[in-house]
């Protein structure tokens, strides 16, 4: 999908249709991407190459917001496709596209080979010389367009928002949280944060999505999924949300099930903000859209806990 001041919208396939996306900015016949999903996204990266007149080489840049699997898992297999391309990425997330072992093994040791094979592929190493670390407010060139990176960290601390003011638009990885089609209602987009582990951050979380606001975008390029607008509003229910979690973990610190206590209160809250939001079905229907980020959220707000814990 196109949309104005030429952005590319890519379905990476990854999960389900409108799950996971890319995207292509095409600026006076040169290309960046920004993020790139799994090895298996790579033959629709290409394609959406073609299908906005670009070849292999016309792409300058593949920007990525972090590098978990979804969004970065496909970087080496893709940069090796692209010539002219070189790989920008948060100084911290750097080391781990040079060389993929540590980030392949403890993502191996958590879900099995076989089943990181089977969703992710093998992560390609990409050559140093071709890495740049962007360090805050690191300025890309896009043939004259400039692509600002901005550290965004409380979803991961190697996190980097990349702010396009040609367009006024961010394209801001998973720090502006989640957004489903199957939830819009009239055009109104609902949204969850992801608090995802192992790096969840409530306080800086609040100030990324604060500091992405400050800029006054018309929309936001969420990678869960596509665009959306009426940012003020979607801003305001991350911010309540992301309390909201907080303590519903607090609350569930206190049984003796912590974790499955924990996820059926978030997908109650969820499904409460969602029917309030005009979203008619019921839990089940719900979980069956978001039950794996439920299960990622809760992890991530449990490791937050024991991170508390350990530093009180």
């Amino acid at each position: 999908m196109t949309t104005s001041h030429g952005i590319h919208t890519i379905d990476t396939g990854f999960v389900r249709p409108q799950f996971d996306a890319a995207y292509l900015i095409v600026e006076n016949g040169r290309g960046a991407f920004v993020d790139c999903g799994t090895n298996y996204a790579v033959p629709r990266m290409l394609t959406a190459l073609d299908q906005a007149g670009l070849t292999p080489a016309d792409v300058d840049w593949l920007i990525l917001t972090h590098v978990h699997l979804d969004h970065a898992g496909g970087a080496g297999e893709l940069i090796a496709q692209l010539p002219n391309a070189k790989l920008v990425v948060h100084p911290r997330g750097a080391r781990h596209m040079i060389d993929p072992s540590k980030l392949w093994a403890g993502a191996s040791a958590v879900y099995g080979e076989a089943v990181m094979v089977e969703t992710y592929g093998h992560l390609r190493p990409i050559p140093a010389e071709r890495v740049i670390e962007a360090t805050d407010e690191y300025l890309v060139d896009l043939a004259g367009r400039p692509l600002l990176c901005l550290d965004t960290p409380g979803h991961a601390k190697h996190h980097n928002t990349v702010y396009d003011s040609r367009a006024n638009v961010c394209f801001t990885g998973d720090v502006f949280g989640l957004s489903y089609r199957e939830f819009d209602q009239d055009g109104r987009p609902f949204i969850v944060p992801t608090t995802s582990p192992v790096q969840f951050d409530q306080k800086e979380l609040h100030a990324s999505i604060d500091r992405l606001v400050a800029l006054k975008p018309a929309a936001m390029y969420l990678t869960h999924y596509g665009r959306v607008e009426d940012i003020d509003r979607l801003a305001a229910d991350l911010h309540a949300q992301i309390d909201a979690m907080v303590e519903l973990a607090h609350a569930a610190d206190k049984t003796s099930q912590r974790h499955d206590i924990l996820k059926d209160l978030l997908a109650d809250l969820y499904l409460g903000r969602a029917n309030a939001h005009g979203w008619s079905r019921d839990k089940p229907a719900l979980v069956d859209i978001i039950g794996m980020d439920i299960e990622l959220n809760a992890q991530g707000l449990e490791v937050w806990l024991d991170n508390q814990k350990k530093a009180a």
